[in-house]
């Protein structure tokens, strides 16, 4: 016990543990931390004698879980892409508006035409929105400059979020996202002059926390990939991957050849692609955002997943184009209402599970030894938090122990 130990009291807390019991809910529950870290948490009855002199806070009856975690971001862009989401209205596919200029390619322009103090404050509205929904870790990728330059620059306004933001920020390399239209019809030369020396640099000089590409016919193939891939492994980094959103060419397979963290979107993934995932330990992470944006009628394998016991990751997928979205808890609803994830799947994929997606194991619980990172909530059960649509029941946000 310090001089920075807190004792939690009145509150439920479901711990998103592994646990029999749903949502490895505790009433009538106590939570004590110590600094950034949560020090003990179980029934108040069973509080330990060394905790109980402490000066109880009180939580008045809400509800705590681990604070949300949103591991597939792209909040790091300039630009818009409004017009486009018009065009789709007006019956355009987002192949046809990728293959005609628009798409990725369309934003890297407005990016590319930003500075780095410009893509840090167009990105905080955005990071704002998710902190306001208990957010405490965020994954960001690069992906719109698809050269040298702006590739780092965009880590760089990534890594930066920390310095204004209290929040946790994962970088994510995505130089094989498109190919620009100086490599048009070129995807090869790309991939080895630009994308794979980028990385290298981007490494170099300490920006990623791991590797992702997009696996699409629209962009680049399996023995592209693989290409970067190999980098990736040379380097150290782990990996991720945006696998079978728009046909099924592999990708989640391949992802798990390299035992990648995740494999991400996977509305194609056939069970093939489901038992490799399985065995590799990939998780799938699903982006409802972007299966609503662009209207799709082809949903994730939801059942397939659960059937061999793929742990299942969600996330907002914030960009400009697919998912121009920043609430955790609609994506929350989405998955639950549009591919029938259950309230529990839900909570746990934007904690434990999107924890896993990113490769850290001190967060996405409410367990001792993980951080402090906790939200508060005006609810009586965590199924809530999936139910409501447009409502945001957040009371308090406590991220590595301060509120």
């Amino acid at each position: 016990m310090t001089d920075n130990s807190k004792l939690y009291v009145d509150l439920t807390v479901a711990t998103m543990t592994p646990s029999e019991t749903a949502y490895g809910l505790i009433e009538d529950a106590a939570i004590v931390t110590n600094g950034a870290q949560i020090e003990w948490v179980g029934p108040l009855v069973d509080l330990p004698a060394e905790h109980a002199g402490l000066t109880r806070d009180s939580l008045g009856g809400r509800l705590v879980t681990p604070g949300l975690i949103d591991c597939h971001t792209h909040v790091v862009h300039g630009g818009d892409r409004a017009v486009e989401f018009e065009m789709r209205l007006n019956g355009a596919s987002y192949e046809e508006v990728a293959r005609a200029g628009g798409g990725i390619v369309s934003t890297v322009t407005a990016t590319r035409a930003a500075d780095l103090d410009a893509l840090i404050a167009s990105a905080l509205p955005r990071v704002d929105a998710l902190l306001a929904e208990s957010v405490t870790v965020l994954e960001v990728k690069s992906g719109y400059g698809l050269d040298r330059e702006t590739e780092l620059r965009m880590l760089r306004a990534a890594r930066a979020l920390e310095q204004h933001r209290p929040v946790r920020v994962l970088t994510t390399f995505l130089g094989a996202h498109a190919v620009p239209v100086e490599y048009l019809g070129s995807p090869d030369a790309y991939i080895d002059d630009m994308c794979i020396p980028t990385l290298r640099a981007a490494h170099n000089e300490g920006l990623v926390d791991a590797v992702d590409g997009f696996c699409e016919g629209i962009a680049f193939l399996p023995d592209q990939i693989a290409r970067v891939f190999d980098v990736a492994q040379e380097l150290n980094l782990p990996l991720k991957l945006h696998a079978e959103q728009l046909s099924n060419l592999g990708g989640a397979k391949l992802a798990a050849s390299y035992g990648a963290m995740s494999a991400d979107h996977i509305e194609y993934l056939d069970e093939d692609g489901v038992i490799a995932m399985a065995k590799a330990g990939t998780v799938a992470v699903v982006l409802p955002g972007a299966f609503y944006t662009l209207r799709e009628t082809q949903a994730p394998p939801i059942d397939a997943l659960r059937k061999h016991g793929v742990p299942m990751a969600l996330a907002s997928d914030c960009n400009p184009g697919s998912s121009p979205m920043t609430s955790l808890l609609l994506t929350m609803n989405m998955a639950c209402t549009l591919f029938r994830m259950t309230p529990e799947e839900a909570l746990t994929g934007v904690t434990r599970h999107a924890a896993a997606a990113l490769g850290l194991t001190d967060c996405g619980q409410v367990t001792p030894g993980q951080r402090a990172d906790l939200a508060v909530w005006d609810i009586k059960h965590p199924a809530e938090l999936a139910y409501r649509i447009g409502f945001n029941p957040l009371h308090t946000r406590i991220f590595g122990g301060t509120s």
